[in-house]
């Protein structure tokens, strides 16, 4: 089995942030199958203290955030690193306005999408 991904504590300390445990029992999954979304890149993880950690923002009552994925793909595709696309989702951008996973949540998929293709530019 391999490692599971996790970037190094880059988002700011007050950002709500749950650990992995949690995050299963939010999506109704085993914990085992978080690892494997971490793995397949489904969903981001940072390490905080040791402990695996996802961003709370990265969850909605249906489940993963819907675009979150495919922004991560996108990202990814581009050779950004963990560390440089959870800073990129958690970066204010004034044009959107607010964050991009800000816009994720607000069913503004598309135009954030766009931005992370235009990125690789």
């Amino acid at each position: 089995m391999s490692a599971i991904p996790a970037a190094a504590d880059v988002l700011a300390p007050e950002l709500e942030v749950l650990p992995l445990p949690d995050v299963a029992d939010r999506l109704g999954l085993p914990v085992t199958r978080v690892h494997q979304m971490l793995r397949d890149g489904q969903l981001l993880a940072e390490r905080r203290a040791g402990v695996l950690v996802v961003p709370a923002q990265f969850l909605a009552a249906a489940g993963v955030v819907k675009g979150l994925s495919g922004t991560i793909t996108v990202l990814r595709d581009q050779n950004f690193s963990t560390e440089e696309i959870l800073r990129w989702l958690f970066t204010e951008d004034d044009t959107l306005p607010g964050t991009p996973i800000e816009a994720l949540r607000g069913d503004r998929g598309r135009e954030v999408k766009r931005r992370a293709q235009a990125m690789g530019f």
